[in-house]
């Protein structure tokens, strides 16, 4: 069976996660944009300037709850894989740095 990030369940994605870096919205949302579309015409039909849409294609910027419902109407996708697809991300990379010293909050 053929999985896609829509299909994957939270256990699933977890251990997608966990397993190796994930691919920052960016890069994935390259590879639904047409390859001879503009980064400034498709930043156009996104409404959004053609400099962050260039941040977010580049991975200096994340994909905010605003460009995830943008992402939604014009791809066709929807908004929750692209939030869920920053969070793993940035989940990620936050555990490259280590935990985090804490005391413990009991209940």
């Amino acid at each position: 069976m053929h999985m896609t990030l829509a299909t994957l369940t939270t256990t699933e994605e977890l251990a997608m996660s966990r397993m190796h870096n994930p691919a920052h919205p960016g890069e994935v949302l390259r590879e639904f944009l047409p390859k001879d579309l503009p980064v400034g015409e498709a930043a156009s039909r996104l409404g959004v300037s053609r400099q962050a849409l260039s941040a977010l294609l580049n991975g200096r910027a994340g994909v905010s709850a605003e460009m995830a419902l943008r992402l939604e109407a014009a791809l066709g996708t929807s908004a929750e894989m692209w939030v869920q697809m920053q969070a793993n991300h940035d989940l990620w990379q936050a555990r490259q740095l280590g935990r985090p010293k804490v005391r413990r909050i009991a209940a």
